[in-house]
């Protein structure tokens, strides 16, 4: 009988990170910190870095950054805006940050990603593109080409 409250509360967690992951998806562009996060989900900050990371792998800010990246990615191929002002449209106060991050996630830096992406991502659907180009998470962007024998 002790199993029911652990799991109901775990599953209360659980939901808890679903919507705390929900709002960073849709609200990347605006100031978050985890602080303010896990206000929202009554949550202490530490116990919801920890409890995110367990659910989802990665830390929340990490999970955020990525969610910011993928959109500067985005905004990159199109060509119309600058590197600063796409670091400042996707909710990035820091433009060193900001291109360290890009660069940890994509390979490249985000200047040349913008230079280079257009001609890459040319005539491929907008759904295929997107998933062709999504940043690896967690500091595993590849090095080089990979060989093919």
């Amino acid at each position: 009988m002790t199993r029911r409250p652990i799991l109901a509360r775990h599953l209360r967690d659980l939901a808890r990170l679903r919507r705390v992951r929900d709002r960073i998806d849709r609200e990347y562009a605006k100031p978050l910190d985890v602080e303010a996060l896990a206000r929202g989900a009554h949550m202490s900050a530490g116990h919801l870095s920890r409890q995110f990371k367990l659910a989802f792998g990665e830390s929340p800010y990490s999970y955020l950054m990525t969610r910011r990246i993928e959109r500067a990615m985005a905004l990159l191929r199109r060509g119309d805006l600058s590197v600063t002002e796409v670091c400042f449209a996707v909710g990035c106060a820091s433009l060193g940050t900001f291109s360290t991050r890009f660069g940890e996630l994509v390979g490249v830096p985000p200047s040349v990603y913008r230079r280079e992406a257009a001609w890459a991502v040319a005539g491929m659907p907008s759904c295929v593109a997107r998933q062709v180009t999504k940043p690896v998470r967690n500091r595993e962007a590849p090095a080089g080409e990979p060989h093919l024998a």
